[in-house]
């Protein structure tokens, strides 16, 4: 006796096709390589975008000229920020200062360079008779105050400021060579129009204290 499953048709085999140009899923499987193909080109382009720019190989000081030896070079991926930079397959300028300081590592800008002109401040060198403070090196900001001499009339002078924020080019500790009577010495930068006050200072008497900006005594 027959049954209703047998009278059933069998089912037809499936055949697969070849997929054909004209196959979306082909087309998009393209699409993909082809993307991946150029982001890994584009990664591997843009890492090697690198540039050889200078960098202050020790503290660069206003009014300073820049030389080789007090610069070094590295690598680094600047973009389109490549212009703001001294680039090592430039010559550095001959006759251009620093115009303010740049520290130690740092990249070299172009705008911190420029005519000795263009820097409104003069180099003086202050003896100092107390102990600096170890916060004070060159490219530091000090305070420079004026303490006058005890006179008969007053037991002790009144300090005054002379000077505030300049920057230190130099310092130059006592019993060196530079220095004479264990004093030391830091050259600071001062404005032009404070020029008169600061010297007429110097030649008083007196005594000259420098203090870091910040706080801290010198």
């Amino acid at each position: 006796m027959s049954t209703t499953t047998d009278r059933l048709p069998a089912p037809a085999a499936t055949r697969l096709r070849r997929p054909t140009w004209r196959d979306p899923r082909l087309l998009v499987g393209i699409v993909i390589v082809a993307a991946s193909v150029a982001l890994g080109s584009w990664a591997v382009s843009s890492a090697d975008t690198t540039v050889d720019v200078y960098v202050a190989d020790g503290v660069l000081t206003p009014g300073e000229p820049v030389t080789g030896a007090q610069v070094r070079t590295v690598k680094v991926q600047l973009g389109d920020e490549a212009g703001k930079y001294l680039l090592a397959d430039e010559p550095l300028p001959s006759d251009a200062v620093a115009l303010r300081v740049v520290a130690d590592g740092e990249l070299v800008p172009r705008s911190a360079f420029g005519d000795l002109a263009d820097l409104d401040a003069r180099a003086v060198a202050i003896p100092v008779g107390n102990a600096l403070s170890d916060r004070i090196s060159a490219g530091s900001q000090v305070d420079v105050w004026f303490v006058p001499a005890v006179s008969r009339e007053q037991e002790v002078g009144d300090p005054r400021p002379l000077t505030g924020g300049v920057t230190v080019v130099q310092v130059a500790e006592g019993g060196g060579n530079l220095v004479v009577g264990g004093t030391s010495t830091i050259h600071v930068l001062v404005p032009t129009e404070e020029l008169p006050d600061v010297l007429g200072a110097l030649a008083a008497d007196g005594t000259i204290a420098v203090v870091p900006v910040g706080g801290g005594a010198a």
